[in-house]
């Protein structure tokens, strides 16, 4: 069993990373400039990078009881396993960014505060995720079964994805939304960068609020595929947080570099299905003991989104 006190430190990091994020990096509201996103977003790559050394050396020296019962790993398969899951995560995580483009459109949310709200999200993702990974994991673990119904989930999400893809769905019409309308006063104007505001001598919440809240409903719908998705490649608990905490920590500077670009990349959908679908196909295996090597996945994974990258862009010139 890993030592609380590993959890502990770990999950200490991660808010001081978020802290010195926003105290520091963001502590005046402001959009970030194209230059300042892409060292940003270069940053928490890198930090994910160092973290994979600090994997390889902590499961090699079984420093903490890193591991589990359920698969004995070496540093140099630890370290393989968190990369590749790190970067399935952040692949999955792509579509969100569509999402999010979408929902700070249609509540015209100032680009300066942007940032806000995907930092108020992350704390959110945090506690919902580490749920999410923490009871996942135990029952995988007792009921192998469960991986045909999460690559069930997976391929159902994967055609989904396929036929929603030309649907603009209306946030306003969202479930949280209609009830945070109908239980709280909710202001058609900005107050700065504030959720609450006083409107008419009465309490209410500002458009930032139900912006935030529509943000974090879809991680939470988006964590249903993400999560799953990750046991395939690794059970171990820290590995699969860890990688999930830190593809969830860069997505917010990756959302600065690709907002103005999005649509330049109208190909990477379907590398997002095709990873859903092989990642669903991989799972169904993995209960009668057929399994695809690490490496293959994370050749497959990279391949499928360097295709969708390029054919945008070759479109894009024609």
């Amino acid at each position: 069993m890993i030592s609380p006190v590993v959890w502990i430190v770990f999950i200490a990091f991660v808010l001081l990373l978020m802290a010195f994020d926003l105290g520091v990096f963001n502590k005046k509201a402001h959009a970030p400039s194209a230059k300042e996103a892409i060292f940003m977003t270069m940053g928490w790559i890198g930090l994910a990078l160092v973290f994979n050394v600090f994997v390889y050396f902590a499961y090699e020296n079984h420093w903490w009881n890193l591991g589990n019962a359920y698969e004995k790993m070496g540093g140099a398969e630890a370290a393989l396993k968190f990369f590749t899951g790190y970067l399935l995560e952040e692949s999955l995580s792509i579509d969100n960014l569509f999402v999010m483009a979408l929902v700070f459109a249609q509540f015209r949310v100032p680009k300066k505060y942007q940032h806000r709200i995907l930092f108020w999200g992350i704390l959110g993702v945090l506690v919902f995720r580490g749920i999410l990974i923490g009871v996942g994991v135990a029952l995988v673990q007792n009921f192998t079964w469960l991986f045909y119904a999460f690559g069930a989930l997976l391929i159902y999400s994967a055609f989904k994805m396929l036929r929603a893809h030309h649907e603009e769905p209306d946030v306003n019409k969202r479930t949280v939304v209609r009830l945070i309308r109908r239980f709280y006063p909710v202001s058609s104007h900005y107050d700065g960068g504030n959720f609450f505001t006083i409107e008419n001598g009465r309490r209410a919440v500002t458009p930032m609020f139900v912006a935030l809240m529509v943000i974090e409903t879809t991680d939470i719908l988006f964590a249903f595929d993400s999560v799953p998705a990750v046991f395939s490649i690794t059970t171990d608990p820290f590995l699969v947080f860890s990688s999930n905490i830190f593809a969830i920590l860069g997505l917010r500077s990756l959302y600065f570099v690709l907002a103005n670009v999005l649509d330049r990349f109208e190909y990477l959908r379907y590398s997002l299905i095709a990873i859903l679908f092989f990642i669903g196909i991989k799972m169904l295996l993995i209960p009668v003991k057929m399994h695809i090597p690490i490496g293959w996945s994370l050749g497959i994974i990279g391949f499928f989104l360097l295709v969708g990258v390029v054919a945008s862009l070759r479109r894009k010139k024609n």
